[in-house]
């Protein structure tokens, strides 16, 4: 049991701003650099089929996501408490709106996003070398027919033991954290260019053969339309996690200053590499054969085999295994932030507040995270859930940016935001089509969705009858 010395040593324990814009801008680039990039061309081309509109995709949604950077760069002037998105919702909208953003956050996208980038990290090792598999035998055990907690043990394994791995370094301490994120960052950095390098000095012509050439299909008009925004929301995926950065507010050197800058210079880095890799994948494979390599096959894989030969699959192999296991280390550092904050706030529980007094640490905030994340791992479920909330967070993007706006009529930001007011509202209309567009097409799982984000509101009421309600806002 602690005794009453202890318990005080974490109550005046606080974050330290130990981050400076270096990590700052390499954590933004690691978060975002996950599988997505290697993959994600061979979707866009099966529905675009054409070279210019893949790279446009790919441009479009970059552009996209920096009009967000900008968006944030000037909310991220607001404050210097860690939280970030939560912290400006809170400040604009009140305690609930933010609550359900923070909850949301923490029973589906963020430990959903640790458990998937895991359970990744995981088949990539499994690749290269295959994981024993002890409770084969017992695959077909469901819960509801939805549920197997004992398929893929081997994976779910190895996932388990990394996230406890990266969550024991989180805990002992933000700055060894960065430093991991660093390394690992510039690691997969350098591997991407080496990747597109060598597919730029590519001398050989993708060869088209009469049978698919007679296949191919060129979207126009509405169907060109349909096609283009279907593949930017796969673009948007691979540039999902800008936004993390924010979340760590409370432990960056000169926040005001340097957020804005490490989410302009992640997000810049990461749309330059990724333009770059799909022109060099297209430049080895015609779009008509990435087309036809079907979603089991990653892209990536397939270039590096004809560049490298069987060397190369493994080096794409062993990139995936460090871009995941880089994004899942960046997820494990922000996401927990939240929790935190919501616990200052009074609506959460109230344990995550605390500080570990000799690492300046939120240790019991990483430990929820990680126990819940764990046991998404292993139901098996992240993917299907996170998959049924993509329309709230563009819901909730929209909503902070247009909370830029109130603040910016109020004067409450005063400092200069690049592209105001212009590009706020073109956020603001992309995500209101982006939510129309998917509650039409995936009526069902928005539903569930929905309903999986107002689950919080029991928990609300329940934080503000035992905790008092919420603090005043700072």
């Amino acid at each position: 049991m602690e005794d009453k010395n202890t318990t005080t040593e974490t109550s005046k324990a606080h974050l330290k701003q130990v981050l400076g814009l270096p990590t700052g801008i390499l954590l933004v680039a690691g978060i975002m650099i996950g599988s997505g990039v290697f993959k994600k061309i061979v979707p866009m081309s099966q529905t675009l089929n054409s070279e210019s509109y893949i790279l446009m995709a790919w441009i479009i949604a970059g552009i996209i996501t920096m009009f967000g950077a900008f968006t944030y760069a000037g909310l991220a002037t607001m404050t210097t408490q860690t939280g970030g998105v939560y912290e400006y919702l809170r400040l604009i909208y009140g305690n609930f709106i933010a609550f359900l953003f923070g909850w949301t956050i923490f029973t589906i996208v963020g430990s959903g996003a640790i458990a998937a980038l895991s359970f990744v990290f995981a088949q990539s090792v499994n690749t290269l070398i295959p994981l024993p598999d002890p409770l084969y035998a017992f695959k077909d055990i469901s819960i509801g027919h939805a549920i197997f907690p004992f398929a893929d043990s081997g994976i779910k394994t190895l996932a388990v033991l990394t996230i406890a791995l990266l969550t024991w370094v989180n805990y002992r301490g933000v700055n060894k954290a960065g430093i991991l994120n660093n390394i690992v960052t510039s690691a997969k950095i350098l591997g991407i260019l080496l990747l597109i390098v060598s597919g730029l000095l590519y001398t050989g012509h993708p060869v088209v053969t009469t049978t698919v050439k007679t296949a191919v299909i060129h979207p126009q008009g509405a169907a060109l339309f349909s096609g283009l925004f279907g593949a930017m929301l796969s673009a948007l995926w691979a540039y999902d996690g800008w936004a993390n950065i924010t979340f760590v507010t409370g432990e960056i050197k000169n926040p005001k200053r340097n957020i804005p800058l490490a989410i302009i210079g992640g997000v810049g880095i990461a749309m330059t590499l990724y333009v770059l890799l799909n022109y060099a994948y297209m430049k080895v494979l015609s779009v008509s054969q990435l087309a036809l390599l079907g979603s089991n096959k990653i892209a990536a894989a397939e270039v590096a085999g004809i560049l490298m030969g069987k060397t190369g699959s493994v080096i794409i192999a062993v990139l995936i295994m460090v871009c995941t296991f880089g994004a899942l280390n960046g997820c494990i550092i922000s996401y927990p932030r939240v929790y935190f904050r919501m616990a200052q706030e009074n609506v959460f529980f109230k344990k995550a507040a605390n500080v570990h007094p000799a690492f300046s640490t939120p240790h019991i905030a990483l430990l929820y995270s990680a126990i819940w994340s764990v046991i998404l791992v292993c139901s098996g479920t992240f993917d299907q859930i996170t998959n049924l909330v993509i329309f709230a967070s563009y819901a909730f993007f929209a909503l902070a940016t247009w909370g830029l706006v109130k603040m910016k009529r109020k004067r409450v930001i005063i400092s200069k935001v690049i592209g105001y007011p212009v590009i706020p509202f073109i956020i603001i209309l992309f995500c209101i089509a982006l939510v129309i567009n998917t509650i039409i097409t995936q009526t069902e799982a928005s539903i569930i969705g929905l309903l999986l984000i107002l689950s919080g509101v029991p928990l609300y009421l329940y934080f503000k009858n035992k905790y008092g309600g919420a603090k005043p806002s700072v």
